[in-house]
Formats: structure tokens, C-alpha cells, sequence
């Protein structure tokens, strides 16, 4: 299901407490949110079989690159049985960071909360406090992510 990209930014004295996000990337690694703490965390819940995602792999591509010292992107891919087509995507959009696995979609059901990720594509933004600050439902832009990032990396 995919959305119409529509922003829900949360106000600062609403934001939950993000869950911590661990799992296993393409690359076979571990990972965990909670070495980036302190950081703006941006989760991007992705599918190599999504028209949507791929249309905005270069915005996130781009915005990753653009506020590299400001946030964290982290890619969630679901529903993705086998990783070779997850890892095809990444390389043919030169995607730079990390993309986590998970086919069952457990790990998006972590945020099951305030906002959850209700389609594919989704991004959901993490704060510096550790809240979760905003929801983009369906493909995003690159002005859109550099834009509220920025805003989050201010404190707003």
C-alpha cells in the first residue's frame, strides 16, 4: 500500500519515546539505535518491488548526503524474502547507508504507537531526544526531508 506523501509532525511536548530499532543489515551486521542516540534518526521503510520507493531512492540518496553530519538515515526494508533484490537496489541507487532487513516487517511494528508506518514507502523521523517527531506517509521529496531535519536538528 502506498501513500500520498502526506507530513504529521508531532508537537515537541507530544512526542513519544522512540523504540530502540535493532536488527541485521543487508550486509549481514548488527545494528542498533541505540549507538546513534543523541542524533536525528531518519527511518525509511522501503521494498525493492515498490514503484514509490524507487522513485524516491534519489531524494533520500541526495538528503542523506546533504545532512550527513545532521541525521542518521537507516533503511527498513520489508517484504523482501530473500536479500539479493534488497542489495541489487542499494547498488543501483547507491544508497549510503544502512538498510535493515526485515521481510515480516517486525521492526516497523515497533512504532505501531503515534505514528505508525502506514504504507510503503514511509519515513518516519526520529528527534535528538530520542522522540518520535514526524511521519511522511507515501514517497517524500528531498526539500521535505532537509527541511524538517533541519528543524529537528534545531530542537524543533
Amino acid at each position: 500500500m502506498s501513500g500520498d506523501g502526506s507530513l504529521t509532525v508531532l508537537p515537541v511536548d507530544e512526542r513519544p519515546q522512540a523504540p530502540v530499532i535493532e536488527g541485521v543489515t543487508l550486509d549481514d551486521a548488527r545494528w542498533t539505535s541505540a549507538d546513534v542516540s543523541g542524533k536525528v534518526i531518519v527511518y525509511n521503510v522501503w521494498g525493492s518491488w515498490c514503484a514509490p520507493c524507487r522513485s524516491e531512492a534519489p531524494a533520500l540518496v541526495a538528503a542523506s548526503q546533504k545532512l550527513a553530519g545532521q541525521a542518521v538515515f537507516v533503511g527498513l526494508n520489508t517484504r523482501d524474502f530473500d536479500k539479493a533484490a534488497p542489495r541489487a537496489f542499494v547498488r543501483a541507487f547507491d544508497v549510503p547507508y544502512v538498510n535493515l532487513f526485515d521481510p515480516d516487517g517486525a521492526l516497523l511494528l515497533n512504532f505501531s504507537g503515534e505514528l505508525p508506518p502506514n504504507a510503503i514507502p514511509s519515513t518516519i523521523v526520529v528527534d535528538l531526544d530520542g522522540r518520535v517527531a514526524a511521519r511522511i506517509i507515501g514517497e517524500t521529496t528531498e526539500s521535505t526531508l532537509v527541511g524538517l531535519i533541519q528543524d529537528m536538528a534545531a530542537g524543533k
